[in-house]
């Protein structure tokens, strides 16, 4: 897409630090990294969201998951990882992508939320099951 950030990095029209990358995908570090190494996984091809993506597609990032966390672990010595992707609201780039964040034990990072705002555990249950 044209005016896709991610397609401008994949096409090579905006530069990266690229750490891997096959016919499928390209995975490279995040420029507003949460933690040392930060960094998202990105289909090669336009993909709006998950329901814009095939299954072999999502199989493929899900391996490659693994090879970028086994990575992570080997040259920074993370403890961790929290794999997060967003579709709809909260996706701020209309790219399918996943964020990959190393975990440190002193990293301090925290996700936030208001509990003022969430509903009974038994309201949510109900409401999804009826």
């Amino acid at each position: 897409m044209k005016d896709c950030l991610f397609c401008k990095i994949i096409n090579k029209e905006i530069s990266s630090y690229t750490l891997y990358e096959d016919d499928v995908v390209k995975v490279f570090l995040d420029i507003n990294p949460s933690t040392n190494g930060d960094c998202l996984i990105v289909p090669k091809k336009h993909i709006l969201d998950i329901y814009d993506m095939d299954s072999e597609t999502f199989k493929h990032i899900l391996e490659v998951e693994r090879k970028i966390f086994d990575l992570l672990k080997e040259r920074l010595g993370c403890c961790g990882i929290t794999i997060s992707q967003n579709n709809g609201y909260g996706q701020e780039i209309k790219h399918f992508h996943v964020h990959m964040t190393p975990r440190y034990k002193d990293d301090n990072l925290k996700y936030t939320y208001s509990s003022e705002n969430l509903e009974k555990i038994d309201i949510i249950y109900n409401k999804i099951n009826n």
